[in-house]
């Protein structure tokens, strides 16, 4: 690609042009497209590839790029075809709402830039349009998985398709062990943040124009453990776990530890909190993010060649209250990980669905009777949400019976009531209705 080129004559870091951004996102998209890989793999090589790109420029390509992604399909129907260019072209007017001329004035072919716009290209841009456009491609999202979000979004589904092609908002979690929310945002007075719509812990950090956020893992406050990044849902679906003082509570797949530093939050440190993870890579960051914030968690980690319930097994029937933030296709975060749809394939939704049934057979052994498991996905599949309560119902017989999810929400967070979509037997969360991710929350009680 010609902005390879400049590594030749510069040293160190310096800024690209906005028309040698976009060849280079063009780069990053055909390597995407041509190798099937995740777009966080691509741009990070591109990186490594040209080390003379300052970090505002990787930011910039990075969005760039996710923005296309975001609006793959639709970008490629109003171009005509769904090269890496046509794609970038699209997604410049239909993401970004550029005009024909500002596009042109990028692809000028000068110097780093892309090649100039064809006759067809420019034609494409003046009067391509989505009014024909099928549900799959207006919405942007692979048409194998319509009906199945269809059936939980109902005559909803093209807004939440088109609220899941935006960008999501930097949100973050309060810790209240060492901050109350008035005083955090006093002190974080300097991020400009707001308090979030829902979730009573949590602040909004405004991001720029071009996606970008302030590097917050750099801030004095979030070194003192003030905060922890987490999407709004992701607050409000710990906060629904109900976890309180004085409880054993087990985070069953607590993965990197978000989930549990708010429980421990919530339970004021007071009580037996027990982390574990079926991956023992993902529990790595977690003692460092407990450390931090000041949160007392007991982290259990499986050792190769031992299941799970080994490391469990002194606990089984005598948990007050298990959370399962079970693994899952992640529909609900496309707005955060938009190539993630276009790799979704039947195959690992199958896979997650059996994921699903062990870990929820594991925290059905796991509960005392009266106890409670809260089941939660970031996905927007009811194979995956109430399908999975539904499976585990059906194997436990009569010992397990749902809790309305009107009662969890009286009880946890009435503020909640209304802003939610009910489903059978548990809440759905979307970025149309809730402004968060796809979150789904189900709450059974052991009889």
């Amino acid at each position: 690609m010609a902005v390879s080129r400049q590594r030749e004559s510069l040293l160190g870091d310096f800024d690209l042009t906005p028309a040698a951004r976009c060849s280079a996102a063009i780069e990053v998209l055909a390597d995407i497209a041509e190798r099937r890989r995740p777009a966080a793999d691509a741009l990070k090589d591109w990186g490594l590839a040209h080390r003379f790109a300052g970090s505002g420029d990787r930011a910039a390509i990075a969005s760039l790029v996710y923005d296309a992604l975001r609006r793959r399909a639709s970008a490629a129907w109003i171009m005509g075809e769904d090269s890496a260019r046509a794609v970038l072209i699209g997604s410049l007017r239909l993401q970004q709402g550029l005009a024909a001329p500002t596009i042109a004035a990028l692809f000028s072919g000068e110097r780093f830039a892309p090649a100039p716009l064809t006759e067809a290209e420019r034609e494409r841009l003046e009067r391509g349009n989505l009014a024909e456009a099928p549900p799959e491609v207006a919405g942007d999202a692979p048409d194998w998985v319509l009906p199945s979000l269809g059936a939980t979004l109902g005559d909803d589904l093209l807004p939440e398709l088109r609220a899941l092609g935006r960008r999501a908002p930097l949100d973050i979690r309060i810790n209240t062990l060492k901050r109350g929310r008035a005083d955090a945002l006093a002190g974080l007075g300097h991020l400009k943040a707001e308090t979030t719509p829902l979730a009573p812990h949590g602040l909004r950090i405004p991001i720029g124009a071009d996606g970008r956020g302030p590097a917050l893992h750099v801030e004095a406050e979030f070194l003192d453990g003030w905060y922890e990044i987490q999407d709004e849902g992701s607050q409000l679906a710990s906060l629904l776990a109900g976890a309180g003082a004085g409880e054993t509570v087990v985070d069953l797949c607590a993965g990197g530890g978000g989930k549990t530093l708010a429980l421990a939050a919530e339970m004021g440190n007071a009580g037996r909190l027990v982390a574990t993870d079926g991956d023992p890579r993902r529990l790595a960051p977690i003692h460092e993010r407990l450390r931090r914030a000041g949160a007392v968690a007991e982290v259990r980690t499986p050792r190769a060649g031992r299941a799970r319930a080994d490391v469990l097994e002194d606990l089984d029937g005598a948990v007050d209250r298990v959370v399962v933030d079970a693994p899952c296709t992640g529909t609900g975060t496309w707005r955060r990980n938009p190539d993630a749809k276009w790799r979704l394939r039947p195959g690992s939704l199958a896979t997650r669905l059996a994921e699903q049934a062990a870990v929820l057979d594991r925290a059905a052994r796991l509960v005392r009777a009266g106890g409670r498991i809260t089941y939660i996905t970031c996905s927007l599949l009811p194979e995956e949400n109430d399908g999975a309560v539904l499976g585990l119902l059906a194997r436990t017989g009569d010992a397990f019976a749902v809790v309305p999810a009107e009662d969890v929400v009286a009880a946890a967070l009435p503020g909640l009531a209304g802003s939610v979509r009910l489903t059978q037997h548990g809440l759905q969360m979307s970025p149309a209705l809730t402004g968060t991710d796809g979150f789904y929350v189900a709450t059974l009680t052991r009889r």
